[in-house]
């Protein structure tokens, strides 16, 4: 996945039960693996897209006294205020946008693809819609913040994707990432990108885990933005 881990596994992949004219690609939270995300989408496929589930490469992560886990950058602190990994930020993006070219290489153009993740997956997906170049279709933003936010100019962004559908959504009971980091982070990206195309949906009672109600709505979302073509 990573140009500094090359033994990091093959993505976990749903296929389309027939030829895919379209693509999700989720990249799962902190100390997880794809596995559970592609068994999650599997549950709500729809049957010409194909789900890409990769998994983090493993590094040490100061937040967990330096413990090695799958994870796709340095995370030091959950405050707002926290010092963040620039750099592996900026590589893991880079490592997304590769994934991206890949799938466009398989015959998927980059605007049928839905790029989605959960928490630190989250966070890295909306870093990267709002950095590439590859015009997209939408993201998935779930339990997560946006990371590296001052580094983004004040006001709306010039690139490919300043219209891209977004679906975020936040358990109003996430003792990790409280709802108020999702609430700050939506209030920054519609002031980033198209704001009505920014929909912020909160699930009562959900800590820092996906529900049945959530996944409906990842669902209804990825079927309005990559409909089918034939």
């Amino acid at each position: 996945m990573c140009g500094n881990n090359m033994s990091a596994p093959l993505p976990a992949i749903v296929p389309a039960a027939r030829k895919a004219t379209a693509a999700v690609i989720f990249l799962h939270g902190l100390g997880d693996t794809g596995h559970g995300w592609s068994e999650a989408l599997a549950g709500i496929k729809s049957p010409h897209v194909k789900y890409i589930c990769p998994h983090a490469p493993v590094m040490p992560v100061s937040l967990n006294m330096n413990m090695s886990m799958p994870s796709w950058f340095d995370i030091i602190g959950l405050s707002p205020d926290s010092q963040e990994d620039e750099a592996g930020i900026k590589q893991a993006a880079e490592s997304v946008k590769a994934l991206i070219d890949q799938e466009v290489r398989n015959g998927i153009p980059s605007n049928r693809i839905i790029l989605g993740g959960f928490s630190q997956g989250g966070a890295l997906s909306l870093y990267t819609a709002l950095t590439t170049h590859q015009k997209l279709a939408g993201v998935i933003a779930l339990s997560c913040w946006l990371p590296l936010r001052a580094s983004f100019p004040q006001g709306p962004i010039s690139g490919v994707n300043k219209d891209i559908a977004v679906l975020q959504c936040h358990g109003d009971c996430d003792p990790l990432v409280p709802l108020m980091f999702g609430s700050l982070t939506v209030e920054k990206l519609k002031s980033m990108i198209n704001p009505a195309n920014v929909t912020f949906k909160t699930y009562s009672g959900l800590m820092h885990s996906s529900s049945l109600e959530e996944m409906m709505d990842v669902k209804q979302f990825i079927d309005k933005h990559l409909p089918r073509v034939d």
